[in-house]
């Protein structure tokens, strides 16, 4: 008895989706949006601190104080307060702008990595040099940018509390945020930059073993 020779095409042959067109064209399209809101936002936000009245959170030391009004012993300081400026100093006005525009360059880095991903799942072609330039490029910007522009907010808004004599009986500059700055986007930004050596590898790999099948 003969078998019937199977004439239908290999599932094997078939060029396989990563992600389906669907999937892509909404991850593609909600990265867009995001990208140019939080941009608007961020334009609005920058014209709002360079033309005032601008409402910021300043550091304070204000010591360990008791509060009668607090239960089960504990006792309270203030780290922060919440003050309305109706026309921020030019210097520090400048510097809060220019960490409004880094902190988005980040977010923007991380939503153009994301939109470009979406692009190569969709047609299956991860591991080239494209990729792993966008990734690492992106890591690189996600962490330089993020950092600076943490740094620079937090510089600001330190000049700011020492000028409208917050902590006067402090250093100028030496009152920060607890916990200010964040390693978020270092960390973030290491780990692409890993990743983008992991594509590089696997493009290797790829060239290596085209034709093997």
């Amino acid at each position: 008895m003969k078998l019937a020779k199977h004439t239908g095409r290999p599932s094997e042959d078939r060029k396989r989706e990563v992600v389906s067109r669907t999937d892509a064209a909404v991850l593609m399209i909600g990265s867009a949006v995001v990208a140019a809101v939080t941009t608007v936002m961020s334009v609005v936000g920058i014209i709002g601190l360079l033309t005032g009245p601008a409402t910021l959170t300043l550091p304070v030391d204000g010591g360990t104080r008791p509060s009668g009004s607090l239960g089960i012993g504990a006792e309270a300081h203030f780290s922060a307060v919440e003050a309305t400026i109706p026309a921020l100093p030019g210097t520090e006005a400048g510097l809060l702008a220019w960490a409004a525009v880094l902190t988005q360059v980040a977010v923007l880095a991380f939503l153009a990595l994301l939109f470009l991903l979406a692009v190569r799942l969709r047609g299956a072609v991860l591991f080239t040099r494209g990729s792993v330039w966008v990734i690492g490029a992106c890591g690189a910007a996600i962490a330089v940018a993020g950092t600076a522009g943490q740094v620079l907010d937090a510089l600001a808004r330190t000049r700011l509390a020492d000028a409208l004599g917050l902590n006067p009986d402090r250093t100028p500059g030496s009152v920060l945020f607890e916990g200010t700055i964040s390693l978020v986007p270092v960390v973030a930004g290491i780990a692409l930059i890993f990743i983008a050596g992991v594509f590089q590898f696997g493009g290797r790999l790829q060239k290596d073993t085209e034709g093997l099948v």
